[in-house]
């Protein structure tokens, strides 16, 4: 096997150190995040049409957003609700770091860190709902997306720093 030219593992070093990322790479987690939503969207769906269905709730009992679901429909609409929270704060940032060119290899690590907290915190929140747990796992992708906040705005006013 012939070894990389010392240009091509330069530039792939470049890359991965601060350079900027493609596109593909940005825009990732961003896809699996809104996946995610979705996903618990439908969820939500299927679960409050079952009780609507199945006589557990009348419609003139949830016309005005009152809390009659059934518990499970009601775990599921909260988890769907909060992937609308925090996350909308992730989009607005990926789509400035796009503009101003400044999504390097950190943001998208970081991006994914974040994504996986979001992860954890549905699987917890539709799950076993323990919220000691869930708590911790919002606050953990809280604190990583104030953290890439914090860079970024540093990268736009601050001449000079790297990114």
């Amino acid at each position: 096997m012939r070894a990389l030219p010392s240009r091509a593992l330069r530039a792939k070093v470049r890359r991965a150190s601060g350079a900027l990322m493609s596109f593909p790479a940005i825009l990732l987690p961003l896809f699996v995040q809104v996946f995610l939503t979705f996903a618990v969207l439908i969820w939500m769906a299927v679960a409050r049409r079952r009780a609507l269905r199945g006589g557990e709730v009348r419609p003139v009992d949830i016309a005005l957003r009152q809390r009659a679901w059934p518990a499970r429909a009601e775990q599921v609409g909260n988890a769907f609700a909060n992937q609308l929270e925090l996350p909308l704060l992730f989009y607005v940032l990926v789509i400035l770091a796009l503009v101003t060119r400044k999504a390097d290899f950190l943001f998208v690590v970081m991006s994914w860190m974040f994504v996986a907290t979001r992860l954890f915190h549905a699987f917890v929140h539709t799950g076993s709902n323990v919220v000691r747990i869930r708590g911790g796992a919002f606050a953990v992708g809280a604190i990583i997306l104030i953290v890439m906040w914090i860079i970024f705005a540093a990268r736009i006013l601050l001449p000079g720093m790297p990114g």
